[in-house]
C-alpha cells in the first residue's frame, strides 16, 4: 500500500510518488528566531519528524532541510527594543529553538541553512526574474510583479483581485500594491547587504525560495510548516521559484496549530507557552506525546487537563514496559516490522491516532499475559509496542529517554532505597495482619505521588502523574 499524503495544493489525500524511487526530499519551513519558541512552534518540527521517521522506516533515504529565518523584521525590531545586535537575538533563539526539538526527541535535519548565509543565491534569483520580467527594482527594493505569473494564488485559492498583501514600512514605489517584496532598501540601523540594486536585507519569501533551490534543486518531494504559511509566505515561494524555472514542490503538507481559547498560540497574543518552561514541568516525552499523538491537520487546544491525560496514557505505555523489562530481567528488541493494522494507518496520511490505539491494545494485550504469567507472550508484545513506538519516537527504552543523565538516576536510587523500606514496614504490617497501618502506609505513598501495585514478585512503586500529589496527610 503507497504512502498517501494530503496535499494542500489540491485539496485532497492523494498517493504518494517520490521524485526519484527510494529517496524522499523534504523542506520545512523552521525557525524565525525573534523570541524563544512555545510549544506551537515545536510541534511542526515534531509532526514532520514523525513523517520523516515513517518515510525511512518504509525504506526511503530521506533529506530533510529545516532553515532559519535569521533576519526580518521581527528580529530587528527585538533587537532594537533589547538594545542589542540583531544577530545576537538570532542566535540566542535559536539555540533556544534546537534545545526544544532535541528535547522533545526530534532528529537533527540534515541540512539546517540559514538565510543570511544564502544572500549571493538571492541576488541571483532576483536578477533571473528581473531579466525575465517577473521583478522590478524601486527606490532601492525589489518586487515581485505578481500579475507576471499567472498561477499565483493557486495554493491558497484566492481571488487575485481581492487580495490584501502584508506590506512593510519602507515598502516604496510598487506598480501594484498586491507586489510583494523581494528586497529591502537599506534603513538607518538595520543589517544590510550590497547588491546590484543598492544595499538592502531579503524579503522573508525570498529567503526560503533560494535556499529550497540550494540544497533541494530546482524539483522536490514536500514543501511543509505551519497551515498559517499558506499565504502570503508559501504563496509567493512558489511564485518566485517557479518563475525563476523551477519545478519547486510535488506536495505541499501543512500541519495544524496548537491553539488556547480558540486563538492561534502567539507570541504577539501574549498566550505562549515556552517550550523551557514547558520542560520544567513535563517530562519531554509527555511533551512529545502530547503534541505529536493527534492528527497533523488537527488543532490541538491547550490545556493542563489534556496534558494530565497524555501523561496518564504514556505511563500506561511505560508500566507495561517496565513490568516486562523486570520479569525478563532484561532488555527485549524491538520487533523487525510493525504490526499490519499500524502500518496502514500510517500509511493513510500518517494516521497517529490510528496507530496509537492500536499501541494501546497491544499493551492492554500485554498486560493480560503478565496477568497470566505468559512470559513468552509478554516478550512478543512488548517487541511489537517498542517497534511501533519507535516509528512515533516514544519508545520508553530508546538511550534518548531512557538515558536519564548520572544526577537523575543517583536520585532514582536513593528515592527507590527510601521506598523499600516503607514498603517492607507494610509487608511486615501486612504480616501481623495489620491492616490498617497496611493501608494507612499505602495510602500515604499515594499521596506521595507514588502508585503501589501488588503483584506475585511483592510490591513495586511506579512515580504517577503530575498532579496526584494531594499533600501531607
Amino acid at each position: 500500500m503507497p504512502i498517501r499524503l494530503y496535499d494542500t495544493g489540491v485539496r485532497k489525500v492523494r498517493d504518494f510518488v517520490p521524485l526519484t524511487p527510494g529517496r524522499v526530499s523534504i523542506y520545512l519551513c523552521g525557525a524565525t528566531v525573534q523570541a524563544a519558541p512555545h510549544i506551537g512552534h515545536i510541534r511542526s518540527g515534531l509532526n514532520f519528524d514523525i513523517m520523516r521517521r515513517w518515510f525511512e522506516y518504509r525504506g526511503h533515504d530521506v533529506t530533510f532541510v529545516r532553515n532559519v529565518t535569521d533576519i526580518d523584521d521581527k528580529i530587528i525590531k527585538k533587537a532594537a527594543e533589547r538594545n542589542r545586535s540583531w544577530w545576537s537575538i538570532g542566535h540566542e533563539n535559536e539555540r533556544a529553538f534546537n534545545h526544544g526539538y532535541d528535547a522533545l526527541g526530534c532528529r537533527p535535519p540534515t541540512h539546517e541553512p540559514r538565510a543570511t548565509g544564502h544572500i549571493p543565491e538571492m541576488t541571483e534569483m532576483m536578477r533571473v526574474l528581473i531579466e525575465r520580467g517577473h521583478a522590478y527594482e524601486a527606490d532601492g527594493n525589489v518586487y515581485f510583479d505578481v500579475r507576471s505569473f499567472a498561477g499565483y494564488l493557486s495554493l491558497s485559492n484566492q481571488e487575485l483581485d481581492n487580495l490584501l498583501q502584508p506590506s512593510g514600512e519602507g515598502e516604496t514605489g510598487k506598480r501594484d500594491p498586491r507586489d510583494f517584496a523581494m528586497w529591502k532598501a537599506v534603513k538607518p540601523g538595520e543589517p544590510s547587504w550590497q547588491t546590484p540594486w543598492g544595499r538592502g536585507r531579503p524579503g522573508w519569501h525570498l529567503e526560503c525560495s533560494a535556499m529550497v533551490h540550494t540544497y533541494l534543486g530546482d524539483a522536490f518531494d514536500i514543501h511543509g510548516g505551519g497551515i498559517d504559511l499558506i499565504f502570503p509566505h508559501h504563496e509567493n515561494e512558489i511564485a518566485q521559484a517557479r518563475a525563476f524555472g523551477d519545478d519547486f514542490a510535488s506536495y505541499w503538507v501543512h500541519n495544524a496549530w496548537v491553539t488556547m481559547s480558540g486563538e492561534k498560540m502567539s507570541k504577539s497574543l501574549g498566550n505562549s507557552v515556552l517550550v523551557s518552561e514547558m520542560v520544567k514541568r513535563w517530562r519531554p516525552v509527555v511533551l512529545r506525546y502530547y503534541l505529536g499523538t493527534p492528527h497533523y491537520r488537527s488543532m490541538i487546544e491547550y490545556s493542563e487537563d489534556a496534558l494530565r491525560e497524555a501523561e496518564s496514557a504514556f505511563a500506561r505505555i511505560e508500566g507495561f514496559v517496565q513490568r516486562v523489562v523486570e520479569k525478563v530481567g532484561g532488555e527485549v528488541a524491538p520487533a523487525d516490522e510493525v504490526l499490519p493494522a499500524f502500518a496502514e494507518a500510517m500509511d493513510d496520511d500518517l494516521g497517529v491516532p490510528q496507530a496509537l490505539a492500536i499501541v494501546h491494545t497491544v499493551v492492554r494485550q500485554g498486560n493480560s499475559a503478565l496477568a497470566a504469567d505468559d512470559k513468552e507472550a509478554a516478550v512478543a508484545r512488548l517487541a511489537e509496542v517498542r517497534a511501533m513506538l519507535g516509528v512515533l519516537g516514544l519508545d520508553p527504552l530508546d538511550p534518548h529517554w531512557a538515558g536519564d543523565d548520572d544526577r537523575g538516576q543517583e536520585l532514582h536510587g536513593a528515592v527507590d532505597t527510601l521506598v523499600r523500606l516503607v514498603l517492607e514496614q507494610r509487608e511486615a504490617a501486612r504480616g501481623r495482619q495489620d491492616w490498617a497501618t497496611a493501608d494507612a502506609i499505602r495510602d500515604h505513598l499515594r499521596r506521595s505521588g507514588l502508585v503501589i501495585e501488588d503483584g506475585p514478585g511483592g510490591p513495586r512503586w511506579t512515580l504517577g502523574p503530575t498532579g496526584t500529589r494531594t499533600g501531607a496527610p
